[in-house]
């Protein structure tokens, strides 16, 4: 009996390498990617915190700011956020929007 749990062991080892192996690579990248920004986010936090207990804080603010705007305007936000940047549309600017404008504006020169 004792013979058998080692085997068991190695066979469910390989059938996890197995596993891994067939992973793509981009899965990979993205996976290192997200974990150097996890590594640059802390040092930046603890870097802001030296300066100021509150300056990561206001950073922080910005960066979510600035990204709800890049969601707004691109309309590629997470489908859990689609009702919020809807109201948000109201009041900041989408690509749409902005490109029927520009359309507006280019017809109105050529009947001129």
């Amino acid at each position: 009996m004792h013979s058998a749990f080692p085997a068991a062991v190695l066979a469910a080892q390989t059938a996890a390498w197995d596993r891994i192996k067939h992973v793509p690579f981009q899965t990979w990248l993205n996976l290192g990617i997200c974990v150097l920004a996890v590594v640059l986010v802390l040092r930046m936090w603890r870097t802001l915190r030296k300066f100021n207990d509150f300056a990561p804080w206001i950073v922080s603010a910005i960066a979510a700011f600035m990204i709800l705007c890049y969601w707004t305007y691109n309309r590629n936000e997470p489908t859990f956020l689609t009702p919020m940047v809807e109201r948000l549309t109201l009041l900041l600017p989408t690509k749409s929007k902005h490109e029927q404008e520009l359309d507006r504006l280019r017809k109105s020169r050529e009947e001129n």
